[in-house]
């Protein structure tokens, strides 16, 4: 019967919000996807030029497949950009770039909250697997505080997650303008605006995550409260 809870309405707001965050980047990136830099420079050749410029010599830029599915990868140390952005000379494109080679940037000026997210990704991943599952399965088991507890600090370490990720993005983007600004790769004015516009709205997604998490937990708690009455 939980499955039909009318807590279930607390993450309607959430959800609508997911939504519009995904017709958000999606739109936007379509639009500054066609809209070419001055420069005339791909996004491939942006992210080395930029992460030469902080001595990042040894991490590669690859291609990787699929629409948006760029980014960086601490544990291998390599920038992978969609085709879209690896080849691309839009305002999108070097946009997307950028903010992947300022995680880089941030990985190695071991960025506070990007090393502790990389250290708790583990008990974070296991706890958006496993912690709604023991949740639920304590309360088929004739509500077993044991499992009802664990389900929720191990959701509550993928909460942590989502939210740590929101200084990382923000912070990655803003290195990602200033690096395209100050190195004359975008123009001040429209160009770096266009930037800018597509790196926000994919901000979004991570907000509405972050939200639909926390939202989340606090139905577990309302849920777990219920079953303590």
């Amino acid at each position: 019967m939980y499955y039909y809870d009318w807590t279930y309405i607390l993450l309607l707001p959430a959800i609508i919000f997911s939504i519009y965050a995904q017709f958000k980047v999606q739109s936007t990136f379509s639009k500054y996807v066609n809209v070419n830099a001055t420069s005339g420079l791909t996004g491939a050749q942006v992210a080395r030029r930029l992460l030469d410029e902080n001595q990042l010599y040894d991490v590669p830029v690859e291609l990787t497949p699929g629409t948006l599915s760029d980014h960086y990868d601490p544990r291998a140390r390599v920038l992978r950009l969609s085709p879209e952005v690896y080849h691309g000379r839009s305002l999108a494109s070097l946009g997307v770039a950028a903010h992947e080679t300022g995680h880089a940037v941030q990985h190695a000026h071991a960025y506070f909250p990007l090393t502790l997210r990389n250290q708790i990704f583990p008990v974070a991943s296991l706890g958006s697997q496993l912690g709604f599952f023991l949740f639920f399965l304590g309360f088929i088991f004739g509500g077993n505080t044991f499992m009802i507890d664990l389900g929720i600090i191990l959701f509550s370490f993928f909460v942590f997650f989502t939210v740590l990720t929101l200084p990382v993005e923000f912070n990655a983007s803003n290195r990602a303008m200033v690096m395209l600004t100050e190195s004359g790769f975008l123009m001040r004015g429209s160009e770096d605006a266009g930037a800018r516009k597509v790196l926000n709205a994919a901000a979004l997604t991570y907000v509405a995550s972050a939200a639909t998490a926390i939202l989340q937990l606090l139905r577990m708690f309302m849920l777990r409260g219920r079953n303590n009455d």
